[in-house]
This record gives C-alpha cells, structure tokens and sequence, in this order.
C-alpha cells in the first residue's frame, strides 16, 4: 500500500469513528442485551478472561511508581448502573483506568462499578480504579469516606485516592497549603492506608490554580498523581510548563483533563476553521486535542467523560493512531488559543480572588457556565451553582469587576459573563 492509500485509509477511519462510532468497527465486540434494555449485561454470566481480541491502547508509567497505565482513562461522571456495556467495551479497548467519585451521577458512578466488580471479580487487578475525597475536612471523614466508596465500589483497595478542596465543598484542590496545614497528618493518614493496602497510590486533582498546586506537589515525595487540567490552551502557559516540568523531574504522575477546552461562549468562526483544519487533517477537532495532550510525553493519561460507545470509539482510535500532529498543527492550536482567549478561563483563580475578596468564586462560576453552555450539562451547572454561599450569589450582579478584568490573563468580559451565568443558571 503507498503512503497516498494509507493516509487516506487512516483518514477515513477516523473520520468515520469520530463521527459514528458504533456498528462496524464494534462487530466483533456486540454486548448482549435485552430487547428493552441496550446496556443490560446478561444476567449470571460471569466475564472469562481472554486474549483480547481488540487492539489495546498503548500504556505509560504513572510517575515514579512501577504501575502503568492506559494513555487514555475512562471519565465516568455518568451512571454506570444503566451503562454497564461501556465499561465493557472500554475493557475490550484496554481502557481499563476508571476515574469515578461518590457524587458522580448522584453516586451511580461508583455504584456502577461495584456492580460491575460485583459480578466479575476476576477483573479487579486488571481495573485501575480511582476515586476521590470530595467534601472531608478533616483526616476522619477522609477514613469515613474512603470505607464508604470500597463498599460502594465491592473492591477492598482502590489504585489511586485523590483529595479535593478541604475547604469549599469544590472538586478540586486550589491551595496547596491545605495538604500541609495539618502538621502532618494528612501524610501520615496517606501511609497508614497505603500499609493497610487501602489505597495505592495517592494525590489530588486540581482545576483551579494548577500550576502553583502542581509546582508544590513537586517538593512533597508524599504525592504520587495529579489529576490536573491541561490542555492546547494551557500548554501555552510558561508557569504551567516550569510546573509540569518539576513534576516530572520528581516521578509525580501526571492526569491531564479538561483537554477539550471548552469556554464559557459558544461557537465562534474560529471554532469552525480550527474544526475544518483537522478534518482535512483527518482527525476530529476532538481526536486532535487529545493527540496534542499526548504529544507530551510526561502526561500519563487523558481523563475523557466517554458516556457512550460512540466518544469511546472515537477516542480510542485518536490514541491507536501513530500520526503525530505537526508543527503545523500545533501552531494552529496555539493561534486559535490566541484568538479565543477571551471566552476561556484558565483557572488562574487567585488573580480574581485577590481582586474581588468579596466574591471569591469567579473561577467556580467561569467553569459552571462552561458546564451549561458547552458540555449541555444544565442541571449539572445550576446544581453546582447553588451551592455558592447565598450572601455571595445574591450580590453577584451588585459586583464592580473591573479590576478583575483588568487583571485577567485571558482578557475575559467577566463582568458580562457572570450576568450570563446568574441568568442562565440562578
């Protein structure tokens, strides 16, 4: 075959998963399932261990531990009880890092999956499970919450425990003084439930000031993974690469999410030429972005929300793909991050909490709105957004943001996109 015939034939197969996903490329794979039910697993019929018979996503050490794991991890913020067949078909693929939380679908994540190694126990050591503290304040409830997901999850350990802000009720750490400010205790707490094999590895995940909770991350040999937001957009950030960099050199595992990068606005004609520009690529916009992640080779995985066998499909073939992007294309990413800075917010949160002590939550409602208007998770965004302190919510429209705006890296219309979000989401 010449190299004309194989870049089409490349072209054409990811054009097709990107845009369908289900039948063909999945035949010899089929899920049984009752007629009314089109996740159902067949009751009673334990999963055999097996070759694979679907090629496997390519692997990568987690920092310094010996594990490896798949480049690119199953998000699973959506109910596994009623979507078991993705779990399976993620397990055909080799896609065996499940990222999941007790809050997550109402707590059907979690359950989903001790359903689904309730019934096939036999897969446990191949599943790299990772659940979250969301919500402990103090080193008891951590313990609390952690017997509570092995429960949930029919699993006496879980492959990676990630802290959350101990402070806000918010997913994600944004200050790295919180896993220090205890004297200790939670590093103590970390290697007492590493020694009773509770948990085996440990860290945290961080969409809000990344590059300050990863640069400190860095100097405690105590934290073994980061789930971090990371994307086109922020790899053009100097601060975020100096604390990739040192978490790197010290063996700490890097998560990247949030590699879409999805803004606060909706489509714009840039979106549309970034978009055109990939598929004669022959990727989709979405395949590309993962690609350009991976690129980097100190990111151990992609963590991808994959709902559905169609966005698992497509994501699986972007990293079974060989073709790396060019400089070209990286160069297109970085001129659109440029163009559309504006409708994006970085998580540079201290910069707006510092400006406006009386409303410290403009980064949580910047990712809220995002929520709504490019995931379409509207429910999703307004349950999070009542949970801002009332006293806060009530003054949001009442607030000068000038000197916020003036400060922001990214040039954003805050002013104007937190009306949009009270609108939209109070």
């Amino acid at each position: 075959m010449n190299e004309k015939q194989n870049k089409i034939d490349r072209r054409n197969f990811l054009k097709t998963v990107g845009a369908a996903g289900f039948g063909s490329i999945l035949t010899s794979a089929q899920t049984k399932a009752g007629p009314n039910e089109p996740n159902a697993i067949e009751p009673n019929e334990p999963e055999k261990e097996q070759e694979p018979k679907m090629p496997q996503v390519p692997r990568r050490k987690l920092g310094k531990t010996d594990i490896e794991v798949p480049c690119l991890a199953l998000g699973a913020t959506f109910n596994t009880i009623e979507n078991q067949v993705v779990l399976r078909k993620a397990l055909e693929w080799g896609v065996t890092y499940w990222d999941t939380a007790d809050t997550y679908a109402g707590g059907n994540s979690e359950a989903g999956i001790g359903k689904f190694l309730e019934k096939n126990p036999q897969m446990r050591e191949k599943i790299f499970i990772v659940t979250k503290a969301f919500g402990t304040k103090t080193i008891e409830e951590t313990e609390v919450h952690l017997h509570t997901s092995l429960r949930k999850l029919h699993t006496r350990y879980v492959d990676l425990y990630l802290i959350m802000d101990r402070e806000k009720d918010e997913h994600g750490l944004s200050d790295p003084d919180q896993l220090t400010n205890d004297k200790g205790r939670l590093e103590r707490w970390v290697k007492f439930a590493k020694r009773r094999k509770m948990i085996r590895c440990f860290g945290f995940s961080t969409h809000k000031n990344m590059a300050k909770c990863l640069t400190a991350a860095s100097k405690l040999y105590w934290i073994d993974a980061i789930m971090t937001s990371y994307s086109f957009r922020l790899m053009q950030d100097a601060e975020m690469q100096d604390a990739v960099a040192a978490c790197q050199e010290a063996g700490v595992g890097l998560i990247a999410m949030k590699t879409q990068a999805f803004g606060q606005k909706v489509e714009t004609d840039e979106d549309k030429k970034l978009l055109e520009h990939f598929l004669q690529r022959g990727f989709t916009e979405g395949q590309a972005k993962i690609k350009a992640v991976l690129q980097d080779k100190r990111i151990s995985s992609v963590c991808s929300k994959m709902d559905n066998i169609g966005t698992l499909t497509s994501n699986v073939a972007a990293v079974l793909d060989k073709t790396e992007l060019t400089r070209e294309d990286l160069d297109v990413f970085k001129r659109y991050a440029a163009a559309t800075c504006s409708g994006y917010c970085a998580g540079c949160a201290h910069i707006c909490d510092r400006a406006l002590p009386e409303a410290p939550y403009v980064s949580e409602i910047m990712r809220y709105l995002m929520y709504y208007n490019s995931y379409g998770e509207k429910d999703r965004a307004r349950e999070l957004f009542a949970k801002i302190p009332s006293q806060v919510r009530n003054n949001l429209l009442g607030t000068d943001y000038s000197v916020a705006e003036l400060r922001c890296p990214q040039q954003l219309p805050i002013g104007k996109l937190v009306a949009e979000a009270v609108s939209k989401l109070a």
